[in-house]
């Protein structure tokens, strides 16, 4: 047991994805004031924090992801005052803040790529980017064969200022997301600074897109499976992500936050996007002098068996949990299809079933030891949204690919929160304002305000776990001890006593523990644990 509390260590933090949150000015996308009208609701809901997309100035290739200048606000969200009353408002009522921040690329409207972009080859502002000479005949070719896990090549070629075609300049993602090149000392310092300026403004920590991307193989070699970073919309890539030079920057950034928590005693968090192939290599970035959390990934993409959950769940446990810190679970979040729709495949097996799934894989997730990360809407059983029409998809995979495979615009329609009609009480506007993304009908069922009303809705099956989870003990310090059960059942109890089970299976089979539950998922009898359901008890023996 440590021997001080840390406040991250079993957080529940909620995913604000800020253009689709809550619209305080009529023009359909949702901006930083709205985010604080909603703080009460997320209050109410239980959360300790929350996580805010990217809000910088940005040309928006990429909703953000694309920054152009990574220490002010887009006029599209607010500005920076608006943002100070936000962390004010957010402190009083003890709600954390996190920020995104995106270290491996910026826009390419960015002052520091634009520079490069007028300078000549060989230049220090090139040298803050991959910018090489091309193969082939006239360097008509890529420098290397390796494709951007957006589609397509990950080299663009410049024309240089006498007008002839010039280098290439590399782009793990969209062209208008040049990589920077961390091996040049200015990047690391430029972050640096970065940091500096948004801890001095109050926030509480930051999530670090892509964190273990910034550094790239120094020779940028060919790979011997150049499209797996696109085949799979992820970081497979070994040449281009999880290169060992990134860990010294995590520690360089663990200083940064040691040095904020050391005048005033508040604690500041550095969780990362990391995705590495094992457990193993993930445990890595949190060790003790590097990134306090990282989100695993593993248990998003477990299929629905009790033999695959329960296998990443023991890996977590025994190399994660194992470095001191805790696991940072994870069920979806803004480039994932929403769980009721990933959980409900096939759709032949009946309407129903994803949100039962849904249901208790949340309770599933707020029962294991550690700290755990809610996507917006989520709490209100939202589905994807799959039908959007092709002239409103934004995604720059669908503008690069063509393909409507693996899309992210239909997890991010806007949140509905009153009425029965677009725009469901998300912008501020007249009725006939138009949300940034299309709602469909049926959101008017899962509107936030109708959630409260029922108690039998999503929203309050998290209120009540929420709850329940922060009157138990510290949970991130919690121990796992798998138990018995029938043939489809997860069950275990935590060290506090809590018992948790699933039936993964559809037939009703015995519950691990007598008596009625403190919570389930759905109705669940005593002494019987229904199929897609899953329930909390507390062990007195």
């Amino acid at each position: 047991m440590l021997s001080k509390y840390h406040w991250w260590r079993d957080a529940v933090i909620y995913q604000v994805y800020v253009r689709s949150f809550l619209d305080s000015t009529g023009d359909g996308v949702g901006d930083l004031a709205g985010v604080r009208a909603g703080l009460p609701y997320l209050k109410k809901l239980g959360v300790d924090g929350i996580w805010l997309s990217p809000f910088y100035p940005s040309p928006q290739h990429d909703h953000g992801y694309d920054v152009a200048d990574y220490c002010d606000v887009d006029r599209l969200f607010g500005d920076l005052a608006e943002f100070d009353l936000l962390v004010a408002a957010a402190r009083r009522l003890g709600i954390k803040v996190l920020l995104d921040i995106v270290p491996n690329h910026c826009s390419s409207e960015h002052p520091w790529f634009e520079e490069a972009l007028a300078a000549e080859p060989g230049s220090a502002a090139r040298a803050r980017f991959h910018f090489a000479d091309g193969r082939g005949t006239d360097g008509a070719e890529p420098p290397n064969n390796w494709h951007s896990m957006f589609g397509g090549p990950a080299w663009s070629r410049v024309t240089e200022a006498d007008g002839r075609p010039g280098q290439w300049y590399l782009h793990m993602f969209a062209p208008e997301q040049p990589d920077w090149n961390w091996r040049n000392p200015e990047i690391g310092a430029e972050f640096d600074r970065i940091l500096r300026f948004w801890l001095d403004r109050g926030i509480d920590g930051f999530r670090i897109d892509v964190a273990a991307g910034l550094f790239k193989h120094p020779e940028l070699p060919d790979s011997d499976d150049p499209e797996a970073d696109a085949r799979t919309r992820d970081s497979v890539n070994a040449l281009a992500w999880n290169q060992p030079e990134v860990h010294e920057v995590w520690r360089q950034w663990r200083s940064i936050c040691e040095e904020y928590t050391a005048r005033d005693g508040r604690e500041r968090l550095l969780v990362g996007e990391v995705s590495v192939p094992t457990a193993r290599e993930h445990a890595q970035y949190v060790r003790s002098d590097e990134l306090h959390q990282a989100f695993f990934f593993d248990l998003l993409s477990a299929p629905w068996e009790a033999g695959a959950f329960r296998k990443v769940i023991s890996e977590a446990m025994q190399d994660i949990a194992g470095t001191g810190s805790t696991v940072t679970w994870v069920l979806n979040n803004h480039d994932q299809v929403r769980t009721v729709t990933r959980y409900g495949e096939p759709a032949t097996e009946g309407s129903g079933l994803g949100a039962a799934r849904a249901r208790a894989a949340a309770l599933l997730m707020l029962a294991l030891p550690g700290a755990a990360y809610i996507y917006q809407g989520e709490e209100l059983g939202l589905p994807e949204v799959v039908d959007l029409p092709d002239d409103v998809l934004t995604d720059p995979i669908f503008r690069r690919t063509g393909s409507r495979a693996r899309i992210r615009d239909g997890c991010r329609v806007p949140l509905p929160w009153s009425g029965q009609a677009s725009p469901f009480g998300f912008t501020s506007g007249a009725e006939s304002a138009k949300p940034w993304l299309p709602q469909p009908e049926y959101f008017a069922e899962y509107a936030t305000d109708r959630a409260l009303a029922d108690t039998r809705s999503f929203w309050h099956l998290y209120r009540d776990g929420l709850q329940l989870r922060a009157a138990l003990p510290q949970l991130g310090e919690g121990t796992l001890t798998w138990l018995d059960g029938a043939p489809g059942v997860l069950a275990f109890v935590r060290g506090d006593g809590l018992v948790c089970a699933v039936n993964f299976g559809t037939a009703p089979t015995p519950a691990p523990v007598s008596g009625t539950p403190l919570l389930s998922s759905g109705p669940c009898p005593a002494g019987v644990l229904p199929g897609s359901t899953a329930a909390w008890w507390i062990n007195d023996r």
